[in-house]
C-alpha cells in the first residue's frame, strides 16, 4: 500500500535488544530464499522462456549445490526442468570473468550428481541422456557497457577454438516487471538505503518498505516480512563471538611459535614479543614461567 510504513519498536524494548546489523551476505539471502520458492521459481523461468506456456511448477526440479555439512562448493542456483533442460543461475553485484570458471566446475558436478541419480552407466556402450545446460548471469551492477555474453575461449583463450566451450548469458533485468528485473531492482534500492543507513536494521526495513510501495517483489517481502527481515539480519553479538574465537586461534598460534622461540635460548621475552602483535612481554614472560615449571 501507497505510504504504508513499518511499526517501530517500542523505546523501552528497544534498548533491550542486541545491537543488529545487516549481513554482508543480505542480497543472496534474499534471492535463495525467494528462488527456493516453486512459485518464483516458475516466474524466474517464464523470464528465461516467456514463449513456453505449457511447462508447469511440477516440471522443475531443484538441484542446486548446498553443500551444508561440508566445505565442498555450492551455488546459487540450479534447477532442472524435466529431464530436458539444466538451468544455472548466479547472481553477481562485481564484474568478473571467473564465474565463467566456477559455473564449469558447478554445471561438471551437476552432471556428475545427475548421472549418478539415474544410474547412467557412462562406461557402456549406450548413449547417455544428458540435459541441454542453459547457463546465466544475473548481474545487479552497474551495467555500462557490459555484454550480453561472456564466453571460455574468448576471455581466456584469446578467442580461440578450444577443446571446451563455455557461454554464460548475462541478465541485467530493466525487462518490464518479471522477477529477474523485480530482484536487480531490490538490489539497488538495498545498496541505496545501505549507502545511507550503513548496515543496519533500518536499511532493511526501508529497503522492504520502498520495494513494496514500488511494486518490487512486493507479493514475496509483503507474506513473509518478518521472515525477509531475519534473514537479512544478523546479530552483533554473533560477529563478536566471530571475531574473539579467530583472534584466540591466532593469539594460541602465536604462543605455540613463542614457546618454541624460548626454548632455543637465543631471545629476551622482549624480543620474541616483537615478533607478534598478538602477545606482549608479559605473555611471554608467562610463558617462560611455565616452560620453566614443565622441566
Amino acid at each position: 500500500m501507497q505510504g504504508e510504513t513499518l511499526q517501530e519498536e517500542p523505546k523501552g524494548k528497544t534498548a533491550e535488544k542486541k545491537e543488529a546489523f545487516a549481513k554482508y551476505t543480505a542480497k543472496d539471502s534474499v534471492f535463495s530464499t525467494l528462488f527456493r520458492d516453486k512459485k518464483y521459481l516458475m516466474q524466474l523461468y517464464h523470464a528465461l522462456h516467456p514463449e513456453d506456456a505449457e511447462t508447469t511448477e511440477d516440471a522443475l526440479t531443484d538441484i542446486t549445490i548446498r553443500n551444508v555439512l561440508t566445505n565442498g562448493i555450492y551455488n546459487d542456483l540450479c534447477f532442472r526442468v524435466g529431464d530436458k533442460v539444466m538451468f544455472l543461475v548466479e547472481h553477481q553485484s562485481s564484474w568478473t570473468m571467473n564465474i565463467i570458471i566456477r559455473v564449469l566446475m558447478y554445471l561438471a558436478q551437476i552432471y556428475h550428481d545427475y548421472f549418478e541419480e539415474q544410474d547412467a552407466d557412462l562406461y557402456g556402450s549406450k548413449k547417455v541422456h544428458v540435459p541441454e545446460p542453459e547457463l546465466y548471469m544475473i548481474f545487479t551492477g552497474e551495467r555500462t557497457d557490459r555484454p550480453e555474453t561472456i564466453s571460455l575461449s574468448k576471455e581466456f583463450f584469446g578467442g580461440k577454438e578450444s577443446a571446451i566451450e563455455v557461454k554464460v548469458k548475462v541478465l541485467y533485468g530493466g525487462k518490464g516487471n518479471d522477477i529477474i528485473s523485480q530482484y536487480v531492482d531490490f538490489t539497488k534500492v538495498y545498496n541505496e538505503q545501505v549507502k545511507q543507513y550503513k548496515r543496519s536494521r533500518k536499511a532493511v526495513t526501508e529497503t522492504i518498505r520502498i520495494c513494496k510501495d514500488r511494486d518490487v517483489l512486493r507479493e514475496f517481502l509483503a507474506g513473509r516480512e518478518k521472515e525477509v527481515i531475519s534473514i537479512m539480519m544478523a546479530l552483533f553479538d554473533e560477529e563478536k563471538i566471530i571475531r574473539t574465537h579467530i583472534a584466540s586461534e591466532k593469539k594460541e598460534t602465536a604462543r605455540k611459535a613463542a614457546e618454541n622461540m624460548l626454548k632455543t635460548g637465543k631471545m629476551s621475552a622482549e624480543e620474541i614479543a616483537g615478533y607478534f602483535m598478538e602477545l606482549s612481554v608479559e605473555d611471554v614472560l608467562e610463558i617462560e614461567k611455565g616452560l620453566h615449571q614443565t622441566i
